[in-house]
């Protein structure tokens, strides 16, 4: 591969004239607002929300919040209105917010990189003793979720977290979202680089930043300098995923515009090779482009994703270039495709001899008494450092090798297993109807009764490749369906006896690189196949040992989905 820059064809920098009706573009068809998010993102700035958090809301409680902030505006420092207990899954789409909506939040805490001291975790575990309810849920974006928080108590939170370092700035809402970054960054013997350095850089330099507080949406990034590509770069709007370049040695491979939701689309490459000590300038370029040309007249295309689509991998390179770089970047490979899952599950010799251990929770649920007793564990063990992984996993780095197996065994009875069955360990779900006002089904219990039951009845199949569960709780896909062996799409069904009832879409056949799939890719919808949700097991068994009976030698799962019979994947 040559270290040549990229040269752009003058025919992908031509922009045609707009014609009809305007995407909300502002660089091409204006700043004018089109439709309520952006009108009240164009009446005050978001971020200014703060103040009026502290000065009033907090004082004179809920009622006290105008709908464009409560709604709006809160969500850039990491506040959603929580579902109100007792709302069956088939009205979420029939009532209005205010009907669905509780007076209590859900407060999402940053954590760019998914890096904490033992003191952060303390802290945010007191957080969530003394104001959510001892609630604590790790997400698949490397975040913590609180909820039941009062706005009452919102700017003593702040205090607290801030003293340690963390925040909940930018958390949510039409802004920069969290960094994801892997979670052995700096520690693991065989990476390529260690990426913190520019999540640091970006975070320091953007995160806040009032230029960038109004996108058409919101934009997540990834970056990560480990082989086993741990970051499920392929669906964020931006990733650099590490690699050796032969000529100009290490680097990033530069992706852009993957997201799911009710329109999945992998991310593509640029094909370009970024230097580390251009990969922030990069980030910086590719979130202005969205920001500038992204479509902001219907909420539902306005990702990344869609301007990709239109525009094409050269022409987006060339606009990033030409308009916001300044300077052409070289063209570079692409890394090789890992061939094991990179969620740093058990114990890892690091570079400089001690030991990483990763545990894993069932589907991300944990309370704050638990991280608590973690934060305990580890320091009693010596280490002060944690990492969150994309898989709601967690990771305790720097265990001296003669105190890992009293750590595990001490982990494993306050329930995080670092060797857990393949189904925990491969299974993620996202908030669900518990607390989340866009659900239709539960998901946490029923993906832990749906994993304990697995554990039990496939025990005899442990000789296929371990499968992955994923179960989301309406169409966003929060918790990765499409990019699942089997993902479940929560909806109301109608049961056999003609009854509505709390059911899923099934989707099969997904991976990602990262994630153990070569290739990654898609995974494929069956017309008209949906599973009661007090079946989900039972489906699952049914679909996994049609495949042991049916696949080819060598061939996975998700080969066997895309090419089987519809009725063998009922």
């Amino acid at each position: 591969m040559s270290a040549t820059a990229h040269t752009p064809s003058p025919r992908a920098a031509v922009r045609p004239p707009r014609a009809g009706r305007s995407n909300g573009q502002w660089k091409v068809d204006g700043p004018e607002p089109l439709n309520a998010n952006e009108v009240f993102k164009a009446e005050s700035d978001p971020l200014a929300v703060r103040e009026r958090i502290e000065r009033v809301y907090a004082r004179e409680g809920f009622d006290s919040i105008p709908s464009d902030d409560l709604r709006g505006r809160l969500r850039w420092w990491g506040l959603y209105t929580q579902r109100k207990p007792g709302i069956d899954g088939g009205r979420t789409a029939t009532l209005e917010p205010h009907e669905l909506e509780d007076r209590y939040f859900m407060l999402r805490v940053r954590i760019d990189g998914g890096a904490l001291t033992t003191r952060q975790l303390r802290t945010i575990a007191g957080v969530s003793e003394d104001f959510a309810r001892g609630t604590a849920d790790l997400t698949d974006r490397q975040n913590i979720q609180l909820h039941w928080v009062r706005v009452e108590d919102v700017p003593e939170i702040w205090r607290r977290l801030e003293a340690v370092g963390l925040s909940t700035t930018e958390a949510c809402g039409d802004v920069p979202r969290v960094i994801l970054g892997s979670p052995v960054a700096g520690v693991a013997r065989d990476e390529l680089i260690d990426p913190t350095p520019v999540i640091e850089e970006i975070q320091s330099r953007f995160v806040g930043d009032p230029s960038l507080a109004n996108l058409p949406r919101k934009f997540k990034s990834a970056i990560t300098g480990h082989p086993s590509l741990d970051v499920v770069h392929e669906i964020n709007d931006i990733a650099f995923v590490a690699v050796r370049h032969p000529d100009l040695g290490v680097g990033y491979d530069l992706w852009v515009g993957g997201a799911l939701s009710t329109a999945p689309r992998l991310g593509e490459r640029l094909g370009a090779f970024v230097a580390p000590e251009r990969a922030a300038d990069v980030w910086h370029g590719v979130v202005r482009i969205f920001r500038d040309y992204g479509y902001r007249r219907l909420r539902n295309k306005a990702r990344l994703k869609f301007l990709l689509a239109d525009w094409g991998v050269e022409r987006f390179r060339t606009v990033l270039e030409q308009e916001y770089l300044g300077y052409a970047l070289p063209d570079g490979p692409a890394a090789p495709v890992p061939p094991t899952p990179g969620d740093h599950l058990g114990v890892h010799r690091q570079k400089d001899g001690q030991y990483y251990i990763g545990f894993s929770p069932v589907v991300g649920r944990v309370s704050g008494p638990q991280l608590r007793q973690v934060a305990d564990l580890a320091e009693a063990r010596g280490s002060h450092r944690v990492r969150l992984t994309p898989h709601q996993k967690l990771l305790v780095l720097d265990v001296p090798p003669r105190r890992a197996r009293g750590l595990i065994t001490a982990m494993a009875k306050i329930g995080l297993a670092a060797e857990p069955g393949a189904w925990q360990r491969r299974a993620i779900a996202c908030t669900g109807i518990e607390y989340c006002k866009l659900a239709i089904v539960e998901t946490k219990r029923t993906a832990a009764t749906a994993i304990a039951t697995l554990e039990e009845r496939l025990g005899d199949l442990d000789r296929l490749t371990p499968l992955s569960l994923h179960v989301n709780g309406c169409p966003n896909s929060c918790a990765r369906i499409q990019t699942a062996d089997i993902g479940l799409k929560g909806q109301i069904i109608t049961d056999d006896a003609g009854r509505q009832a709390p059911g899923f879409q099934v989707h099969l056949g997904g991976g990602l690189a990262g994630e153990g799939t070569a290739g990654g890719g898609l995974g494929r919808t069956v017309r008209g196949l949906k599973v009661a949700a007090d079946d989900v097991a039972g489906y699952v068994e049914r679909v996994v040992r049609r495949f042991d009976a049916d696949h080819a030698d060598g061939e996975t799962f998700a080969q066997w989905a895309h090419r089987a019979d519809e009725e063998a994947l009922r």
